[in-house]
């Protein structure tokens, strides 16, 4: 689904605005890349670049055309993860975040021992 021009809108203008919300729309799109979740990760990316830097300026930093990079976060888009992770670097830097990952016990998943 294309996003409209107001939408678009409202969230440059929220992003301009807010750090909190810029930054937490880059911390939901990178946990979503942790998580797995490429189909979310995509979407947040691509919104928190047309908010911030811009494909443009995201292009020329990790050398793909703005056009490539466009598709590359679309819906049917399928990016490596040399390109995901060189974006992903280049926003982190611009935003002077650096995101790190922290192991977490998850006790849901844990393995049950069957006894025989």
């Amino acid at each position: 689904m294309a996003l409209t021009r107001d939408f678009r809108e409202t969230v440059k203008d929220r992003a301009d605005r807010d750090p909190e919300f810029r930054n937490g729309l880059l911390t939901e799109a990178l946990d979503a890349v942790v998580r797995g979740e490429l189909e979310v990760a995509k979407i947040l990316l691509r919104d928190y670049i047309n908010a911030t830097e811009g494909f443009e300026a995201v292009g020329k930093a990790v050398e793909k055309s703005p056009k490539s990079l466009m598709r590359m976060f679309s819906q049917n888009g399928n990016p490596n993860a040399k390109n995901l992770f060189g974006v992903t670097q280049y926003l982190q830097k611009k935003a002077r975040v650096r995101f790190q990952v922290v192991a977490v016990e998850d006790k849901k998943a844990k393995k049950r021992e069957r006894v025989l």
